[in-house]
């Protein structure tokens, strides 16, 4: 394939995937120059979109608490983290057309793997976890993951289907 200006290189090797054949899905064609920024801007979408969700989270968990305050804390170590979840769209993409059950227990899976491998190389790194659920009950794994946090984590899977596609609507106008 040569590229002239004004030309386009497709997402994918042009060939249609078995997604495609079997699903109809849209493949979104962007200019060479453009793709790497677009996926840099869902990086930043997602990373900020994280901290807002947490600082929101942890203050309605402090006020809960009995805090009129409502105190919220992120770490900056957050944001790349949350920012992962660009590399999370082609599982999207690969699972969109099967079960809400079946993608939401995919994605707690795949949330609770995050959670562990990042913790741990943080904890690894710096010699702390921004997340340390050590001794918060019999639910918890190495201080890292939740057990019990599965519905929220499940929940947020089928969220993040519906951000993904938000975002893709809104990176293809641009």
């Amino acid at each position: 394939m040569i590229l002239t200006p004004g030309s386009y290189l497709p997402l994918n090797t042009g060939f249609p995937s078995f997604d495609e054949k079997l699903f109809h899905t849209t493949t979104y064609y962007l200019p060479p120059g453009k793709q790497n920024s677009y996926m840099f801007f869902r990086f930043v979408f997602y990373g900020l979109l994280g901290w807002v969700l947490e600082v929101f989270w942890t203050g309605l968990e402090s006020g809960l608490g009995g805090d009129p305050r409502l105190r919220s804390t992120t770490y900056l170590w957050m944001f790349p983290i949350y920012g992962l979840a660009v590399f999370l769209e082609p599982v999207h993409q690969h699972i969109r057309h099967w079960p809400w059950l079946l993608r939401g227990i995919i994605w707690l899976v795949i949330i609770w793997a995050i959670e562990y491998v990042t913790g741990g190389l943080l904890r690894m790194f710096t010699g702390y976890s921004p997340w340390d659920y050590t001794g918060v009950g019999r639910w918890e794994i190495n201080g890292l993951i939740r057990l019990d946090m599965a519905p929220l984590w499940f929940a947020a899977g089928l969220l993040f289907e519906k951000t993904h596609d938000f975002i893709k609507k809104i990176t293809a106008r641009l």
